[in-house]
């Protein structure tokens, strides 16, 4: 049983909300929505956007602010993606973590072989149409959008699967096909965030303090407690912990994780990743929609059942924030954008997929064909939340970022895409 259109309404219809203010606002008072996402918090000496970049974005205004000696200010569009958007993305990477390590995760075994590779080629597919056909256009655009390539990589795990739902069935195995695939580009798109897309120089020695942080809280308060348990029926030592203590510990060392990866250059919103491996989780998964998994008692997933609310609040300001762009801003980046979605992800995941099923034997899930690879690959094309993020850290802010971002939001139109596409090849829908 899955409970995809509670999810859907808890993780997505808020941030579509802010996403359509935000456009609104934009077109209407683009003075007052840039203000808005700018506007100054906290001027400090220890983690936000460089105060001179600052000064500049937040032109005139900036100088009736006493901002002293300091060098970094927390705006509010720092506040939301480098800092609020770190739980989004641990919950992300909760799910990768159970897929990859549990003995039952969808990601292990002869059943992802097939999907893992057709990943590669939803993300090689659009980054290759992206960079050709900037190429294409000459080298000056090239130099300008070269840096966004990584923008049409991206899958929305949640509309996409809501529409893969819509044009092959609940019981169709594409569905879980195109899950496993979403799982596994987010695990992709966390890994390019990291290493392609720093937050300022380099300074890996705080990565140090991030895995040190997490390592001594796994240690202490996870390894430890079971250890001292064992031969213990009741788990005396387990429980204490789990009663006294809960989740502290987690907190704080992600706290000390997310100030390390600030100050390693390495984008922050990333900073909670290297704790969610070190907190006491279920010998098994059922899945982001599983309706089962509420039902799980360890401690990740009571962490992930507490921040539900919380990151649906989170989305809709990450929207408001990021998704402010005026229609003049339509420009070639726009474009590239959507051929990389549009037509890299179909190309690609029938392609790989096809090498994978076929020429290397890895096979398709029994009901499935071939054609129903460039159906998945048009579900995938919506990029939306993790297009819009990668946009707004690919690029400085200014018309180039905008016509990125336009790109994002104009991947909705994937969904009646794939909608047709099923239509020309045929699906039949399998209810579940």
């Amino acid at each position: 049983m899955y409970r995809v259109w509670n999810f859907i309404s808890n993780y997505s219809l808020l941030l579509i909300l802010g996403a359509v203010l935000a456009l609104a606002w934009a077109n209407v008072d683009p003075n007052s929505y840039h203000h808005f996402v700018e506007y100054p918090l906290w001027f400090n000496s220890w983690f936000g956007s460089d105060i001179h970049h600052w000064t500049l974005a937040y032109g005139d205004a900036a100088h009736h602010y006493e901002i002293g000696d300091v060098e970094k200010v927390v705006t509010v569009h720092y506040l939301v993606n480098d800092m609020l958007m770190a739980f989004f993305f641990a919950i992300a990477a909760k799910e990768v973590w159970e897929a990859v390590i549990l003995k039952n995760g969808s990601l292990r075994g002869r059943k992802a072989a097939t999907p893992l590779v057709a990943t590669a080629g939803g993300m090689l597919g659009p980054i290759a149409v992206y960079l050709g056909l900037a190429l294409f256009l000459g080298s000056e655009t090239f130099d300008a959008v070269h840096r966004g390539w990584a923008i049409p990589t991206a899958t929305d795990i949640a509309f996409s699967y809501l529409v893969g739902r819509i044009v092959f069935g609940a019981g169709h195995p594409a569905v879980r096909f195109l899950l496993l695939l979403a799982i596994a580009d987010d695990a992709g798109g966390l890994i390019i965030l990291a290493i392609f897309y720093p937050s300022g120089e380099l300074a890996p020695e705080w990565l140090l303090v991030s895995f040190g942080a997490a390592l001594a809280v796994y240690g202490l308060f996870n390894w430890l407690p079971r250890r001292l348990d064992v031969g213990k029926q009741t788990r005396p030592y387990s429980t204490w912990v789990r009663k006294y203590l809960n989740f502290w510990p987690y907190a704080l060392a992600g706290a000390v994780s997310w100030f390390a990866f600030a100050q390693s250059g390495i984008h922050p919103a990333l900073g909670l990743l290297p704790i969610v491996p070190a907190i006491p989780h279920a010998d098994r998964a059922f899945g982001i929609f599983a309706e089962a998994e509420k039902y799980l008692t360890d401690l990740l997933n009571v962490i992930e059942h507490a921040l539900k609310n919380p990151v649906e609040v989170i989305l809709f300001f990450f929207g408001l924030a990021n998704a402010g762009v005026e229609f003049s801003a339509i420009s070639a980046p726009t474009w590239l954008v959507l051929a990389g979605l549009l037509i890299g992800k179909p190309l690609g995941i029938f392609l790989f997929g096809w090498i994978a099923a076929r020429p290397l034997g890895l096979g398709l899930p029994a009901g499935m064909r071939p054609a129903d690879l460039v159906v998945i690959g048009a579900v995938a094309a919506i990029g939306f939340t993790v297009a819009l993020f990668v946009a707004s850290v690919a690029f400085d802010p200014g018309p180039v970022q905008d016509a990125a971002k336009m790109g994002a939001l104009f991947s909705f139109g994937a969904a009646a895409i794939a909608i047709l596409a099923g239509k020309v090849f045929r699906v039949q829908k399998q209810q579940g």
